[in-house]
């Protein structure tokens, strides 16, 4: 989710007064790019779960058997009493007590669009003075607006039990990542400096730890500098070397690596560094017409090397464009990540001939972070580029099913999530009708039963059930 200016809405909500105003009435008929036959030639619906059936509320198009929850809009008072933040994107679950789950939100808010704060229309709910509990207070006039909100989820009931602010003055948190200790890495996607909007106090771009917990209250923001000051997007961890793994969400991209001084403990430093196709340096791999150098192939596995990155907290926004120059291969918009069975899946959300989405895959080294790396490097494949948006469009948030399948989110003003199989096979999940905006945040509970979607510009989330296929074993 990449805003061509740092706090300008790509795409606001159509009706300022929300959907308590507008209801769900359905706007499909508005639809710029109305729906197109999918090309039945690269679509394989027994992949999946059949074909969509339509909502008779008009809002979410799913397959025959599943249905839909709103369970959290924007406004709503929480538990601490302040609001549900809006723009809804990246999100966790992760198993709460006593069968509930645990879903950490990102809200992708500037400092300046107070209506989509948790604080008031006038910050008439900011504590008062400068609160230790918040990155950046803005001198109490303009504090950092995104950061992350907790909710407890009691599936048996299909009902909140809480939800409460839990990272505030932040900016823009838009994707993240769980951590195998039960954590939520949030991740701020701008560079602003201290001094921006004249009440700045502190410089942005970085990654935030977010503990699971049921306990009502925010944490201490404490930035992992050693990360790197970037347009973060989104992590995932290796839970068996924690090394993370980092997006990052600019039209010339790198994709980076984080590897700990200490497993699990990612605020006591590590290396940051960037990935190099040892084929070729600097590859260009956004197969644009323009891209310099050679096209990179679907399905052929690459060996990489890393790079060491210096000067990681740069003010002037340039880590990409010295990864570049040293040889780190360039992507196009870096988005969703997620760790798999001993692999990892990232998205381009407008990578490929037709700029409209590429999905690569890397297989970590057997010694991965370690110097015998070397020897048996890891491996990145394009995975997929189907240059069709009948088949995908601008993919973004993505996450693993259960049973294997990468599902993603598509950033569209008419988006559907996508699911493709291990082989390649794509099929449509869900479908949005009733909003001009994307989807984000898809993530399934930790037990598989309901997947947790948000509509971003809405400012909704959703959860949806249905008779999913059966987790793999492993």
């Amino acid at each position: 989710m990449n805003d061509t200016k740092p706090y300008t809405s790509r795409r606001r909500f159509l009706k300022s007064s929300g959907i308590a105003t507008l209801g769900f009435m359905g706007l499909y008929q508005f639809v710029a790019e109305p729906l197109q036959a999918f090309g039945k030639e690269a679509l394989a619906p027994a992949a999946g779960y059949g074909p969509l059936v339509q909502d008779p509320k008009g809002l979410l198009n799913l397959p025959k058997d599943f249905s839909y929850k709103v369970i959290s809009q924007r406004g709503d008072k929480m538990t601490d009493g302040l609001l549900v933040p809006g723009r809804p994107d990246g999100m966790g679950t992760f198993a709460g007590p006593d069968g509930k789950t645990i879903i950490i939100r990102n809200h992708e808010n500037s400092p300046d669009t107070f209506i989509e704060g948790a604080f008031g229309l006038k910050n008439e709910l900011l504590p008062k003075g400068k609160a230790t509990s918040f990155y950046d207070f803005g001198k109490g006039k303009l504090p950092g607006l995104g950061g992350t909100t907790t909710i407890v989820y009691d599936p048996k009931k299909g009902v909140i039990e809480k939800q409460f602010m839990s990272l505030a003055g932040t900016a823009r948190n838009c994707a993240g990542g769980v951590t195998p200790w039960n954590s939520w890495l949030t991740c701020e996607e701008t560079t602003v400096k201290a001094g921006s909007y004249d009440y700045f106090e502190k410089d942005h771009g970085y990654v935030f730890e977010v503990p699971a917990s049921t306990k009502v209250g925010m944490v201490t923001p404490v930035p992992i500098k050693e990360m790197g000051r970037m347009n973060h997007e989104a992590v995932a961890v290796d839970p068996t070397t924690s090394i993370v793994y980092l997006t990052e969400d600019r039209g010339d991209s790198l994709f980076y690596r984080y590897v700990p001084n200490e497993s699990g403990k990612l605020a006591k430093g590590g290396k940051l560094q960037a990935l190099a196709l040892k084929e070729q340096k600097s590859w260009d791999t956004r197969n644009w017409e323009n891209s310099k150098g050679p096209e990179l192939p679907v399905g052929k596995q690459l060996e990489v090397e890393w790079l060491d990155m210096e000067n990681i907290n740069s003010l002037d926004d340039d880590l990409r464009l010295i990864g570049f120059d040293k040889g780190a291969a360039c992507f196009a918009r870096g988005e969703g990540i997620w760790f798999g069975h001993n692999e990892l899946y990232f998205a381009c959300t407008n990578g490929g001939k037709s700029s409209s989405g590429q999905v690569f895959r890397y297989e970590p080294s057997p010694n991965e972070g370690k110097p015998e790396e070397a020897k048996q490097p890891g491996k990145l494949e394009l995975f997929l580029e189907p240059n069709n948006k009948d088949i995908l469009k601008y993919c973004d948030n993505l996450t693993i099913a259960p049973w294997g399948d990468v599902i993603m989110c598509e950033d569209d003003p008419h988006p559907f999530v996508v699911g493709v199989t291990p082989g390649g096979e794509f099929y449509k999940l869900a479908e949005n009708v009733g909003f001009l905006s994307e989807f984000a945040g898809g993530v399934f509970s930790p037990t598989g039963e309901t997947y947790f979607i948000n509509i971003q510009d809405a400012g909704i989330t959703l959860a949806i059930t249905g008779p999913w296929k059966k987790a793999k074993q492993s």
